[in-house]
């Protein structure tokens, strides 16, 4: 009974983290755009981007960031990036072309560079 409760606890953490395959690892993309929202929550953080294409269209971009824990190690913040922020993403982006990725750095608008807490 204690080995299989002890397994139950053990495979928890590796139950609840999903693989990163959906993102091209081989590719990167540069967006500017405005932010609509940013989740600092868990198990991953999101920023939700507004970019205007050449052609004057918008498109929101969903951007995933790692856990608020990781983030904070790595400098940010829950206030580092608002909406209406201007700002700079590179991403890894998704392999199926749907506009979304995994964010490798962000960019403010006062220059600060924000990196996506992945080692």
């Amino acid at each position: 009974m204690l080995g299989f409760l002890l397994s139950l606890v053990l495979s928890g953490p590796v139950m609840a983290h999903h693989s990163f395959a959906a993102f091209d690892g081989t590719k990167r993309l540069r967006l500017t755009g405005t932010v609509k929202t940013f989740q600092f929550t868990n198990p991953h953080s999101w920023i939700q981007l507004v970019v205007t294409t050449n052609d004057g269209r918008s498109e929101q971009w969903s951007i995933e960031l790692l856990s608020p824990n990781v983030l904070l190690r790595s400098g940010w913040h829950r206030s580092s990036v608002k909406p209406g922020d201007r700002v700079t993403v590179l991403i890894n982006p998704m392999r199926d072309g749907s506009k979304g990725g995994n964010l490798v750095a962000v960019t403010l608008a006062n220059g600060q560079t924000l990196l996506g807490g992945a080692t």
